[in-house]
C-alpha cells in the first residue's frame, strides 16, 4: 500500500516549504494548495508536486483541493479572514474524511488578547478540537529566531547595532527548518502524535545581549545592542514589506515579549523529541541568514542599508486607519498573555 497523499497550505511559505521538502524526501504524495499560480508554484510542479490553486475562503476550492489527500498541514494566514478560512477548511477536512491535521497556531493565542489574530487563533484552535474523527497535532511557537530578531540583521551588518525593541523578556528562538520538520515528523506518523501540542524552542533561553554577542561572532564584528522603541522597529518591519496586517499585530507581540511570555515554559525538548535531532542555535540560523547576498558588505549594499535606515523613522504606520477598517469590537479588558489566567492554566500544560 502507498504512502497517504498529504495536503500543505501555505507551502511557498516559510514553514510550508520546510514541511513540503521533508514530506518529499521522505517520499509522500504531496499536493501544494495556493491562492495563486506564479514563479514559485511553477518550480513546484518542476519538483513533482501537485498543485490546488483555491482561495481559503472558497468552501467549494478548498473541498477540491482536498479529494484524494488523506492528510494535511493547515497553516492560518495572518488576516481578517484567518477565522473565516479555518472554519472553511475544518469543515472540508470534515467532509473529506482526512485522517489528520496538523495545525499551525502560535504560542500566544489567547481569548481577550488586544491583537485580533491572537484571538482568532484560540478560536481556531477549539475549533479544530471538536472536528470529529479526525486525530489533531498542534503546533505552536513562539517568535522564530529569523522573524522578528533576525529582520534586524542588516544594522548589526552595516552599522554595528542591532535594534531591540523587547526590554529584558528572554526567548529560546525556534528556527523556521526545526518547526517545519517537527510538522512534517506529525504528518508522517499521526499515531504517535495524535492530540499532542508540541511547541517548538531553541535549545537555550537568550537575552537580547547574548543575541548581540552571537552575531558579533557570526560577523566579525563588533554588535552593540540598541534598545529601540517598538514604533522605529515597526517602520523598520513595514519597510521591509510585511503588510499592516501583520504589523499591526507585532506591536502587541512585542510588549507580550516585553512581559516575559516567551520564556514561560522554555525551553523545551519537542524538536529532540518529535524529529530525533537537536534544535537548532540562534548562531546557526543567523549564519544562514547572513549567507544571503544582500548582507555582503559591498559599498552598493551599504548605501542601500543606510537609505533604507535614514527613511525608516519616516514609514507610516495607518495602525488606527486599519483596525478601525476592520470594524470588530474589541475585548472589554484586552489582556496580554502573561495577564490571563486562562492563557497561563493552557500553556503551563505544555511542557518539556
Amino acid at each position: 500500500m502507498g504512502k497517504p497523499k498529504i495536503l500543505v497550505t501555505g507551502a511557498t511559505g516559510r514553514t510550508g516549504a520546510i514541511v513540503l521538502k521533508e514530506l518529499q524526501d521522505a517520499g509522500y504524495p504531496v499536493r501544494a494548495m495556493v491562492r495563486k499560480e506564479d514563479g514559485r508554484t511553477r518550480l513546484l510542479r518542476a519538483q513533482g508536486v501537485e498543485i490546488a490553486v483555491a482561495d481559503m475562503c472558497d468552501p467549494e476550492a478548498v473541498a477540491s483541493a482536498l479529494q484524494g489527500v488523506q492528510r494535511a498541514y493547515y497553516l492560518p494566514p495572518v488576516d481578517p479572514a484567518m477565522l473565516h478560512g479555518a472554519t472553511v477548511f475544518a469543515t472540508a477536512a470534515r467532509e473529506a474524511r482526512l485522517e489528520h491535521i496538523v495545525l499551525m497556531t502560535q504560542w500566544l493565542s489567547s481569548p481577550a488578547h488586544p491583537s485580533l489574530s491572537t484571538r482568532h487563533h484560540w478560536l481556531i484552535d477549539r475549533i479544530f478540537k471538536m472536528i470529529p474523527d479526525i486525530g489533531l497535532t498542534i503546533v505552536s511557537p513562539g517568535f522564530f529566531a529569523d522573524i522578528p530578531y533576525l529582520s534586524a540583521l542588516a544594522p548589526a551588518v552595516y552599522f554595528g547595532i542591532f535594534p531591540w525593541p523587547f526590554g529584558s523578556g528572554l526567548n529560546a528562538p525556534p528556527s523556521v527548518d526545526d518547526i517545519g520538520r517537527v510538522a512534517a515528523a506529525a504528518l508522517m506518523d499521526p499515531n504517535r502524535h495524535a492530540g499532542k501540542v508540541y511547541r517548538p524552542t531553541g535549545p537555550e533561553l537568550l537575552s537580547g545581549r547574548d543575541m548581540a554577542a552571537t552575531l558579533s561572532k557570526v560577523l566579525g564584528r563588533k554588535v552593540r545592542l540598541a534598545p529601540t522603541p517598538p514604533e522605529i522597529f515597526l517602520k523598520a518591519a513595514r519597510l521591509e514589506g510585511n503588510p499592516i496586517s501583520v504589523v499591526s499585530v507585532m506591536k502587541n507581540y512585542i510588549e507580550d515579549a516585553r512581559r516575559g511570555a516567551f520564556q514561560v515554559g522554555a525551553p523545551t525538548d519537542h524538536v529532540l523529541r518529535v524529529t530525533g535531532r537537536e534544535p537548532e542555535t540562534f548562531e546557526t540560523v543567523a549564519r544562514r541568514f547572513a549567507a544571503q547576498p544582500r548582507f555582503n558588505r559591498s559599498p552598493l549594499n551599504y548605501l542601500k542599508e543606510a537609505f533604507q535606515f535614514m527613511i525608516t523613522p519616516f514609514v507610516p504606520l495607518p495602525f488606527s486607519k486599519y483596525e478601525e477598517g476592520l470594524q470588530i469590537s474589541r475585548p472589554l479588558r484586552p489582556q496580554f498573555a502573561v495577564d490571563s489566567q486562562i492563557w497561563l492554566a493552557e500553556h503551563s500544560r505544555v511542557k518539556s
